[in-house]
């Protein structure tokens, strides 16, 4: 399973956050955002069936080529991200679109 480790989630999210101000300037790729991301089936199965799971939540990060990347992680009836797993269940390795889009899929 393409997980990442929590350690991994947080780097991105940070690089994510240092960098979004990149993406309003005109000489960036303009597909350093993706229009979207497709994601596994049982991964967001086993994802979501985590005994305290009640919800989804959904980061941004950015991966060292500074594109940016959804992040998903199980939260609790707390609020908070559940990440006490061994090892933790967060996705990352989404499909992104560009570059690989479905023409006509739907909503695109």
């Amino acid at each position: 399973m393409p997980n990442i480790s929590p350690a991994q989630a947080k780097q991105m999210i940070r690089l994510y956050e240092t960098n979004k101000s990149l993406t309003l300037k005109s000489d960036i790729d303009p597909d350093i955002l993706a229009l979207s991301e497709t994601f596994d089936k049982s991964e967001i199965e086993e994802l979501l069936n985590q005994k305290t799971c009640v919800s989804l939540r959904v980061y941004y990060g950015m991966s060292e080529d500074l594109y940016v990347h959804a992040i998903l992680v199980g939260v609790d009836s707390n609020g908070n991200d559940i990440l006490a797993t061994n090892p933790p269940i967060i996705i990352e390795e989404g499909v992104r679109c560009p570059p690989l889009c479905k023409a006509n899929a739907g909503l695109n």
